[in-house]
């Protein structure tokens, strides 16, 4: 058969680790036999981040606001172990963080749904769908250990040369410290992005963050977010039948856990961060979640919401078996597939999108299914296949 030809390249981001290896058979036996594959290629492999000094990273976000659409495969955040692990020059910083604040935008993240896979959550009937800011915060700190007593404070310094300070705290020996950032145009960009996908997707739309304790830090989010929905959106919201409200960060994790689902809770970018892989996994399975970043310029990156599965890829190297869910990652080829199909008005790449997505879940609600679902599916005597036997089993279906 004749492959479905790609007008316009997508950027392909390939990983680390399990997930590295997963990515190669979801393009060998899903992909390329029926897609004749238009990606410009960026190796973000822990190594080769560390070769290039991480302009990699940078060069892989730039050339995605020039193709629109990019694919990332999970990558390795470095920490001390990983440093030694490796041989690294220097601790690089999240590959995420890096693309997100290049481009800016905010991150989707909601459940793939599977018959047979319910949530943990009993009163859970529909998919909760996490929108985490994609910019500052922690993901772009500054960081000191304070070796003995002394004073530490905040300076802004004005283009005038005018400074305002505010004191941190006086050390009366050693600790640390930590400055975080954020812009307000970023906020206001995350709004838009969230009110314009709950008005898309005709769901409910919950912010929380802590004001009480930061009065100043996560206050200027809910005020940006209010300022922005009474100014643009009030009267949108009203006429398609949805809410939009604030409340605090606890108050809210209690109000989801009792509610049935079908909104899109919007969270600060290390909220966002903790609450989808907590939701992905009461859903299922940290391997059941999509996720995008959806900037407000029309760029687009799809991933995997998980990590790089360390653990099995030890096993893989020792030459044992695994039985890694790769779904995400599909999803995550499948989005960007469909996205570059939509923006080129290419059909058959759509179609080609939703056919794998079906065979996916297909096969799963036909019993065919990696160890992660077997041990929690409501599906009698399901068939537990290994990393390869399960995209196998899906490349028959499709």
């Amino acid at each position: 058969m004749a492959k479905i030809k790609m007008n316009t390249p997508i950027v392909e981001m390939d990983g680390d680790e399990m997930t590295r290896i997963l990515w190669k058979m979801i393009k060998d036996n899903l992909l390329e036999p029926y897609v004749e594959l238009n990606t410009e290629y960026y190796d973000l492999g822990l190594e080769h981040r560390n070769e290039t000094n991480d302009q990699i990273t940078i060069d892989s976000a730039n050339a995605t606001k020039k193709y629109k659409v990019a694919v990332k495969c999970a990558t390795i955040t470095p920490n001390a172990a990983r440093m030694e692990e490796y041989n690294l020059k220097e601790m690089w910083k999240s590959p995420n963080g890096t693309i997100r604040a290049i481009l800016d935008g905010t991150v989707f993240r909601a459940p793939i749904i599977v018959k047979g896979i319910e949530p943990n959550v009993r009163s859970w009937k529909k998919p909760i769908t996490i929108a985490r800011h994609a910019y500052g915060d922690v993901y772009k700190a500054s960081e000191m250990k304070i070796p003995a007593a002394g004073k530490a404070e905040l300076v802004y310094t004005a283009e005038d040369g005018t400074e305002t300070r505010e004191l941190i705290h006086d050390f009366k020996g050693a600790g640390i410290i930590q400055g975080m950032h954020n812009i307000c145009g970023s906020i206001e960009s995350f709004a838009r992005s969230c009110f314009n996908y709950a008005l898309d997707t005709k769901q409910d739309l919950w912010f929380a963050s802590k004001d009480t304790i930061s009065k100043k830090y996560d206050h200027t989010f809910k005020d940006i977010f209010q300022d922005i929905f009474d100014a643009e959106y009030k009267e949108k919201f009203k006429e398609a039948g949805i809410v939009y409200f604030y409340t605090l960060i606890d108050d809210a994790v209690a109000r989801v856990m009792k509610s049935e689902g079908g909104y899109i809770w919007a969270c600060k970018n290390y909220d966002g961060d903790v609450m989808s892989d907590m939701v992905s996994s009461a859903f299922g399975s940290l391997a059941m979640m999509t996720s995008v970043l959806v900037s407000p310029e029309g760029f687009y990156e799809y991933e995997a919401a998980h990590g790089t599965v360390q653990r099995h890829y030890y096993k893989h190297l020792k030459g044992e078996e695994t039985s890694t869910n790769s779904v995400a990652t599909i999803f995550a080829w499948t989005g960007a597939l469909r996205k570059r199909g939509e923006l080129d008005g290419n059909k058959e790449l759509m179609e080609f999108a939703d056919r794998l997505e079906k065979a996916t879940i297909d096969t799963i609600e036909a019993g065919e299914m990696t160890k992660d679902l077997a041990l929690i599916t409501s599906i009698e005597n399901p068939t537990v296949l290994n990393s390869e036997g399960f995209i196998k089993a899906i490349a028959t279906r499709l």
